[in-house]
């Protein structure tokens, strides 16, 4: 077995771990970071990059940049139901320069994030290498065993970052309990062609169902929301009856499914979970991002999310980490402190005020969701819908 040695080791590539990689790398921590793909090539992931993600890039000098990559605006979202639309949050109206959310596919973003990351001496970043188990003696947690294409590697670290996600293999090592949500919907991922110049609204919901189309220039990114737990009976009912239901909600999808979604391979399956850890630490060990808080993708804020968990790590154990020195419980214990509330209000938002904009039986009656009704009732309420989604609960910054 190879050995290697790291000041800190964050496992995963997302959007958390690159995040966190580049921000101890910049301060001169020595990271290294393992991601078990070799690339970053995976569809159907989050892809919106929030306002508050947009500052963090321009107080790292790197926005001018970052701006060159493909992506779209969104400065409103709209609501769509059989009732008409209603726009439920407005971005223009937020402090600060970054007033829109920026769509741009996640690989993108995290292929520049490992770009600029690889221009600092510091950083290393590991691919095809898969966190398997922790290395630990009593109780403390000195580092992680890997495979990788190479062989078993083990790496011994002051610090290991698990990012690796809602099906953290790092927290499941550690033993860290978690704190389970009721499950609020699944998604059915897939593509259509667009065809050029086609405008259609960013969510419509009614009876017994909800639809999400992103527009990918060439194709349109499309989400079926169905109930939780039911794709088997889903897949059951056979792909035509989906392609009807879908073609249901939005008519002029019905010769590109028929054309385009011909085998169950076409679509991919997202089961939501929503949980978060009671503690996020051991010593030695600090779980960010999904590991920590696994959140529904409604409001896509979940890359935001990971992201700000992904700063507040750095700049608050980045010292220590320079300083030669292992981050204390105390100093592990205040980043769950200051991260934990804004992912349990989002989480409580996602599963608690939105629930009844999920669908839970196909066909069946509905009124508008409450939050449509609320925003009708009091439009000046748009202007906090999109604070919450575009800049979170507490905001994180660099320095």
């Amino acid at each position: 077995m190879q050995t290697l040695t790291t000041r800190c080791c964050v496992v995963g590539g997302g959007p958390a771990g690159m995040m966190a990689g580049l921000l101890l790398a910049r301060q001169g921590v020595d990271v290294t970071v393992l991601e078990k793909h070799g690339d970053f090539l995976r569809d159907f992931r989050g892809d919106t990059v929030h306002p508050s993600t947009l500052q963090i890039f321009d107080e790292l000098g790197l926005i001018e940049e970052f701006l060159t990559i493909k992506h779209s605006e969104v400065r409103t979202i709209s609501i769509e139901t059989p009732a008409g639309s209603t726009e439920v949050a407005d971005f223009t109206r937020l402090p600060g320069k970054y007033r829109y959310v920026a769509f741009m596919p996640q690989w993108d973003l995290l292929d520049f994030v490992a770009r600029k990351a690889r221009e600092l001496p510091s950083f290393r970043l590991i691919q095809r290498a898969e966190a398997t188990d922790l290395v630990q003696v009593d109780g403390r947690v000195l580092g992680v065993r890997v495979t990788t294409a190479d062989g078993p590697l083990e790496i011994h670290s002051d610090l290991v970052l698990a990012a690796d996600g809602r099906h953290s293999t790092v927290r499941r090592a550690a033993g860290l309990p978690l704190s389970v949500s009721e499950t609020p919907m699944d998604v059915l991922w897939f593509r259509l062609s667009r065809e050029p110049g086609e405008g259609m609204s960013f969510l419509r919901t009614g009876p017994g169902h909800l639809l999400i189309t992103i527009d990918r220039g060439a194709y349109w990114q499309v989400a079926y929301i169905i109930p939780a737990g039911a794709y088997d009976t889903v897949r059951a009912e056979g792909l035509p009856r989906l392609r009807e239901r879908i073609a249901s909600v939005r008519g002029t999808f019905k010769e590109r499914l028929e054309r385009e979604i011909t085998d169950w391979d076409d679509l991919k399956l997202l089961n939501v979970r929503v949980d978060r850890l009671r503690t996020w630490y051991r010593p030695g060990l600090l779980c960010i991002g999904d590991a920590a808080h696994a959140m529904s993708p409604a409001g896509g804020v979940g890359i935001n999310l990971a992201v700000q968990d992904a700063v507040a790590a750095a700049r608050m154990l980045g010292p220590a980490l320079k300083a030669g020195r292992t981050p204390s419980r105390r100093e592990l214990a205040a980043v769950q402190r200051r991260r934990a509330f804004p992912a349990r209000v989002v989480q409580f938002v996602q599963v608690r005020l939105m629930s009844d904009m999920y669908p839970k039986e196909p066909g069946t009656y509905t009124r508008p969701p409450s939050v449509v009704r609320i925003v009708r009732r009091f439009p000046f309420l748009r202007r906090w819908t999109a604070r919450l989604i575009g800049l979170g609960v507490r905001p994180e910054h660099v320095e």
